[in-house]
């Protein structure tokens, strides 16, 4: 059992203890922060750089690549998910996000260089954070636990960091330094929301026309936000320790995609030939018999004439959401030898992920003759015409949309808590040492509502006359098997009543929790005053020695309803999985001063790193890091590294039992009247004669496929690459520029092969290695119940490769009587971003391109440049431009040009240490690029990538004393 209560119970015990520690000093504090604050500062102040955990002075350029965004950026954008401004870096690609509905975790996560999150290590303070979530796509850190208004920087690390902080590193870093050490009292609130101004004329409002479909008002507000925080700290009495609290709290209405006429139905074609799409489950209900297809109209059944469902409208664009956090850091300095530190977090988070209505979803029933609720014509079309009479019955298929019912939603609730305690302190003159214990634990419940049962389904259309009272009953009921069964009326037209949907419905429950214990100890020495050092420096090595023990776990307990695939809008069964994984690691790192004050450097540093891991599944690696920082001059210097990293398969790709889940694709080659395939590419796929051109295919473009883990996944491996260099002229220190190159190798990725691709491969080549895994119902059918899938478990199968160009420039301009001008470049080039699903297949080129295997867009170039006016007045305006490159269709078959942002903010001083903050971002309103809804993430775009919702207005003020 996982002692969530115990750590929960500390917990809350730390958070107590902390508030009334700082309450009665903020006063005090007060009077004696002015003096401090001129005191006069340490001659050089050493502190830990992300990378390395040897402190190293403030004014040294890290040897190896490493990007930063500070809290003045996190005011200027508004930003109240934490997420939202990482995910606008060039070298981020959206994880898990509010826009998410369909497959959401409730979790917020990033993807340093589209690697994935779970390839992406997210630190607080350099320590690693817990799981986020149980549930699958979840494992990776959740950024909702991260309060915006404590953080001080973000600081991003390029490619493989193993050697330093072990295991997920492959990627990078992602480290958030907050505000741990805080005087006063601060207290912010800020509103924002969105506008935007619908094109009721453009191409898809047209669509909508022509289908029939409403339209949202030109003009709409809607997305409010509202966040509040307070901070809280003081020092001790003595002036060697302090205590720092905090509270969060924001509110956030959720979106739907009815109230943006880009994404009112799911739209199909290409631009300038849109039309609106659907799904084939519909209200009406349609039957399918063998090749032929009836629909309700009224009384009658009548062939299927096309008509679909538009299910858009109630999808959730953005997922309303509520977050709690509170928390605290505290530290006391006892002597040089002894310096107790402590953090304690709590998160409380609840979203609502929104889809539309349930229903039969091309579900096989017992379709009886002598149905009491047949009309005569009824009976004519499904029984007489097909040699059928009325003590006959046979299986057919139907589907029909539960409007009459709510929308689905899952009610997800994510309750974290962190705590850290540790000591660290001088051992000698030249000797320190840092012992610490980190533990974090995630509890997780799911309500899945407005779901239909599929057992209730094929009982209550299994209908019967009671030969008592000649009423159409459940013939479940009338044998005593399901009393409860109510005859589902869709024969008749407004003959379904709440009892009927009050027995078809299925509320699914799923609980689960995941859990961080991780002991950490290192040492560093300083060995100038040694004889082992360069003969051309003049200091000496430092060294670093440490061990860690970690040990997670997670569990996913989903109700039997979950499991048995009986939710007829799950896609499939939702499988527990329990397991535990610990590790044992020692590491070392060496900085080693080369040259100093010479006329070719005026220093060179080499950076020495190394760890090995003992896992718990009886798998070892040897990571390790070597780089180089040459000062050629006191303004410029050049840096390389090579770094190995890996890794460890997590729990969820290591002991997940195989089930059902769903991916998107254009079309079943092999399906329809005129399959694209020919019969001789369909039958490597297991389509046989008398099934090609009668195979039905999804309207709403999803497939089956198995997914599973695999206990014996070997660890992932990458090799990562870094040149570059920085430059800072002597310009009153007003310019810097780096630019890197990095290039990061990943083999024996885990993952599946996509099964488009499988599919693909096994229409062309024939290739048993991917005709194995398809797997066709009986009636040819991918998508139709649970026998049709294409097989994609978890295998050492893949090779990543991203490669390109970081730039990094600041510069400032100084105008005597008129203030500052200051620019900030963040820029990234892609160069490769490619993918090799398998050995011996096709390398998959993904850099400046989407669809298909590449996905989401890869823009070869992204930018962020940031202007900001700080005038002599106690006003600052501040401007940001973001530049996202255009990209090729995969398929050839729509490109997606560039999109330019412009976001503008003003923030005014005044009081005594008040500010207010106003802004909006995407000034212009800029449309997202529409594709066709199979083909994007939501809402016929792409709306974690591009900004899909309009203006952003927000405004906010904060008070310190």
């Amino acid at each position: 059992m996982m002692q969530k209560s115990y750590l929960a119970h500390s917990v809350q015990a730390a958070l107590a203890v902390a508030l009334l520690s700082a309450w009665p000093a903020v006063a005090a504090a007060q009077d004696s922060s002015d003096a401090e604050a001129t005191a006069e500062a340490p001659a050089q102040e050493r502190v830990q750089v992300t990378g390395s955990r040897i402190p190293q002075s403030t004014n040294v350029v890290s040897s190896s690549p490493v990007s930063q965004v500070t809290a003045e950026e996190f005011d200027f954008s508004g930003t109240v998910r934490t997420e939202d401004l990482v995910n606008d870096l060039p070298q981020v690609f959206p994880g898990q996000a509010s826009t998410d509905t369909n497959g959401a975790t409730g979790t917020a996560t990033v993807s340093l260089r589209g690697l994935g999150s779970f390839r992406t290590l997210t630190l607080i303070n350099g320590r690693r954070m817990v799981m986020g979530s149980p549930v699958q796509a979840g494992v990776a850190a959740d950024l909702n636990q991260i309060p915006a208004a404590l953080v001080k920087n973000v600081e991003l690390l390029t490619g493989g960091a193993s050697a330093t902080y072990g295991s997920d590193a492959i990627a990078g870093v992602v480290n958030f330094i907050m505000e741990d050490e805080f005087e006063g009292v601060k207290f912010g609130y800020q509103n924002s929301f969105y506008q935007h101004n619908n094109n009721n004329n453009s191409a898809a409002a047209q669509a909508n026309k022509d289908a029939g479909f409403p339209l949202p008002e030109s003009n709409v507000t809607d997305g409010h936000m509202n966040d509040y925080s307070l901070i809280m700290g003081a020092n001790s009495t003595d002036g060697n320790g302090n205590v720092t609290v905090y509270a969060t709290y924001r509110d956030i209405q959720g979106i739907t995609q009815n109230n943006r006429t880009s994404s009112a139905c799911a739209l199909a074609g290409t631009p300038g030939d849109w039309s609106c799409s659907g799904s084939a489950t519909i209200p009406d209900g349609l039957w399918l018999v063998g090749s032929d297809a009836y629909v309700h109209d009224g009384g009658d059944f009548i062939p299927y004439d096309g008509r679909v469902y538009n299910y858009a409208p109630l999808n959730y664009f953005q997922r309303p959401d509520t977050r709690t956090t509170l928390g605290g850091f505290a530290k006391y300095y006892v002597n040089e030898h002894a310096e107790f530190f402590a953090e304690v977090g709590y998160m409380k988070d609840h979203s609502l992920a929104q889809i539309a209505q349930s229903g039969s979803f091309f579900l096989d029933v017992n379709f009886n003759c002598s149905n009491p609720l047949l009309s005569e014509a009824q009976y004519q079309a499904m029984c007489t015409d097909r040699g059928y009479g009325p003590d006959d019955s046979y299986t057919a298929t139907f589907a029909k949309r539960n409007v009459e019912g709510g929308p689905r939603y899952a009610d997800l609730q994510h309750i974290s808590h962190r705590i850290v305690a540790g000591v660290r302190g001088e051992i000698s003159r030249d000797w320190t040492y840092d012992l610490s214990f980190n533990a974090g634990d995630v509890a997780y419940t799911e309500v899945y509502q407005n779901d239909l049962s599929n057992t209730a389904i094929r009982r209550a259309l299994d209908i019967v006359e009671d030969p008592q009272t000649g009423e159409a009953v459940c013939r479940s009921a009338l044998e005593g098997l399901d009393p409860s069964c109510v005859p589902w009326n869709v024969f008749q037209p407004n003959g379904i009543t709440d009892e009927q949907l009050a027995y078809l419905t299925l509320p699914l429950y799923a609980k689960g929790e995941t859990q961080l214990r991780e002991f950490n100890a290192y040492t560093v020495g300083d060995l100038s005053m040694s004889e082992f050092k360069s003969p051309w420096a003049y200091m000496g090595p430092s060294v670093l020695f440490g061990y860690t023990h970690r040990s997670e776990a997670l569990r996913y307990q989903p109700d039997s309803a979950f499991q048995s695939g009986d939710g007829a809008g799950q896609g499939g069964p939702s499988v527990p999985v329990n397991g535990d994984l610990s590790v044992d690691e020692i590491y070392t790192e060496v900085q080693l001063p080369l040259v100093a004050d010479t006329a070719f450097a005026d220093s060179m540093v080499l950076d020495l790193g190394y760890r090995y891991s003992d896992y718990s599944t009886g798998q070892t690696t040897d990571t390790y890091k070597l780089a180089l920082g040459w000062d050629v001059t006191d303004s410029f210097k050049i840096r390389a590294s090579f770094q190995s990293a890996m890794r460890h398969a997590n729990i969820r790709e290591l002991f997940r039992p195989q089930g059902l889940n769903l991916f998107d694709m254009e079309e079943d080659p092999c399906a329809g009247a005129n399959p694209s395939a020919s019969f001789e590419e369909c039958a490597r796929t297991g389509v046989t004669e008398e099934q090609y051109g009668q195979i039905f295919d999804n309207p709403a473009g999803q497939y089956n496929y198995m997914q599973g883990g695999n206990p014996q996944l070997a660890p992932e491996t990458s090799e990562t690459k870094s040149l570059g260099f920085v430059w800072r002229p002597h310009w009153d220190n007003d310019f810097d520029v780096s630019v890197d190159y990095y290039d990061i190798d990943v083999e024996d990725a885990v993952g599946l092969v996509d099964p488009i691709y499988s599919l693909n491969q096994c229409l062309t080549s024939g290739d048993n290695t991917y005709c194995s895994l398809i797997n066709r119902n009986q009636n040819g059918s991918l998508w139709q119940g649970s026998e049709g899938y294409i097989l994609a478990t978890n295998v050492n199968i893949g090779y990543l490769r991203r490669t390109g160009i970081d730039i990094n420039s600041n510069y400032q301009v100084r105008m005597d009587d008129l203030g500052r001008l200051k620019f900030n470049l963040v820029g990234s080039y892609f160069m490769n971003f490619d993918e090799l699903p398998q050995p011996g297949s096709e390398l998959i080129e993904c850099a400046g391109k989407w669809g298909s295997s590449c996905g989401a867009p890869n823009p070869e170039w992204q930018h962020n440049l940031r202007s900001t006016w700080v005038t002599p007045w106690e006003v600052t305006f501040s401007a940001n431009w973001r530049y996202q490159g255009g990209v090729e269709d995969v398929l050839g078959e729509q490109d997606l040009s560039a999109e330019n942002y412009v976001d503008l903010t003003a923030q005014f001083l005044m009081f005594e240490g008040g500010r207010i903050n106003v802004g909006v971002n995407n000034v212009f309103d800029n449309d997202a690029p529409l594709v066709a809804n199979r083909r994007g993430d939501n809402g016929n775009t792409f709306p974690s990538f591009y900004d899909a919702l309009g203006r952003y207005f927000f405004a906010g003020f904060e008070y310190k004393f």
